[in-house]
């Protein structure tokens, strides 16, 4: 047996603190059908006791040394967060051992996490914006590992006991682990990463340490609706529009990420000059584009009131189609080039946030200076080369509309004569 396969340490000089991610390559894109939520359910009672402590022991032993543990399950990963002093690292470290390898599973934390989840699903059934999402991501991934929130699917969870949640945290380390440090770190962190972390298992089960995450299947666009309507008696309108794009890493990522900064990044993004300093049409409106191991959402969103839906709609689309035919201007190009510098360098001003990102490259099978190699090739970039990305990856956008049913069927009849939809249903 061997210790747990990879170890990223990123020393920084601090008043003796440390933080610590451990990433578990199994998230809820590999919640198997019928268990929708079943890994975000697992993450949540990995801290309710493992090893030899109960919730209430675990609880203390953290809280008794001031340091903080959580434990948050995303679509490619399960991330184990431990914050302490440096001083305390070999009281705390086994704790994440013990989660990854002797979890107990005790069926009244299970009821309780799994009670929590279903309120939080209710809640969300109950936000336009969330409603208009989770619309979207129905007709862009379907029943795909990407097509369900990760708190998961009402029916599936109620369903889910402790039989099927032994069997997903048996294979917890199928894919592998990272763990990343940073801060204070201690004095010979790799020879110690076994005494504080145990070794993996062996056994059917166990699959090649760094093997490739599980990615979401290519779906037939022919067999794709380009358009999806969810009614809530509200007087607000969310409009989501956006289509599949990239894995995090593929050469074209970073033009799309550039796209992203120019259409919605602060103030002086076009979608917010547009719908809001010039037409104020909306309240809210961004880009939603996470970094995903397989296929990930690029989507433009607004909200707004009823009586300028239909403003609103028109102007996402003329925004998406400039995307495709318009080479933006130097000016833009540079402003979208700097805030990416910022926004990499708003991510890394904590020793947690430094450590997440290291563990989130690691664990997409990235090189650990892919971000800087990401800002050595921004002087390459011209603006014809974002024209070029978003022409061959952005040609087949999704509409999803969360509002009263009356401004819907207008706005559905508005996108039935979009250029767009009609691409979209090519």
């Amino acid at each position: 047996m061997s210790p747990i396969c990879d170890l990223v340490l990123d020393p920084v000089t601090t008043t003796g603190v440390l933080s610590a991610k451990l990433w578990i390559r199994r998230g809820s894109s590999s919640d198997p059908l019928g268990q929708r939520g079943g890994h975000q359910l697992l993450g949540s009672v990995l801290s309710r006791g493992c090893g030899p402590a109960d919730h209430l022991q675990l609880a203390d032993l953290v809280e008794g040394c001031g340091a903080g543990l959580r434990c948050d399950t995303h679509e490619d990963g399960i991330l184990i967060s431990l914050k302490c002093r440096d001083i305390d690292a070999d009281r705390l470290m086994p704790a994440l051992g013990w989660m990854l390898r002797q979890p107990h599973l005790d069926e009244s934390q299970i009821e309780l996490e799994r009670d929590l989840s279903l309120q939080a699903l209710q809640r969300q059934k109950e936000d336009p914006f969330h409603r208009a999402f989770d619309g979207w991501r129905q007709l862009a991934y379907g029943r795909g590992p990407y097509g369900h929130d990760p708190l998961g699917i009402a029916v599936d969870l109620e369903q889910l006991q402790r039989a099927e949640l032994t069997g997903l945290a048996a294979d917890l380390e199928s894919q592998g682990s990272v763990l990343a440090l940073s801060g204070t770190i201690p004095d010979r962190a790799q020879a110690r990463l076994e005494e504080w972390l145990g070794t993996t298992r062996t056994g059917p089960n166990s699959g090649k340490p760094g093997s490739p995450t599980k990615k979401s299947p290519e779906l037939d666009r022919n067999q794709r609706p380009s358009y999806g309507l969810q009614a809530l008696p509200t007087e607000q309108v969310v409009l989501m529009l956006g289509q599949t794009a990239l894995p995090h890493g593929h050469p074209d990522d970073l033009a799309l990420r550039l796209l992203q900064a120019h259409l919605g990044s602060g103030m002086s993004s076009l979608l917010f000059r547009r719908l809001r300093e010039e037409h104020g049409v909306a309240y809210d409106v961004g880009v939603h584009h996470p970094a995903r191991a397989g296929a990930a959402p690029f989507v433009m969103h607004a909200s707004t009131g009823v009586d300028r839906a239909e403003l609103s709609l028109e102007l996402l689309i003329s925004s998406w189609s400039e995307l495709l035919e318009v080479t933006i201007s130097e000016v833009d190009l540079k402003l979208a080039k700097a805030k990416f510098r910022g926004q990499l360098a708003h991510g890394s001003q904590t020793t947690g946030q430094r450590a997440e990102r290291r563990a989130q490259l690691r664990g997409l099978n990235l090189p650990d200076d892919h971000d800087q190699s990401c800002l050595n090739q921004l002087d390459q970039l011209r603006a014809s080369h974002l024209c070029e990305a978003a022409s061959r990856h952005l040609q087949s956008p999704q509409l999803s509309l969360c509002g009263p049913a009356e401004t819907l069927a207008s706005l559905e009849k508005q996108w039935g004569l979009s250029a767009l939809a009609a691409g979209a249903a090519c």
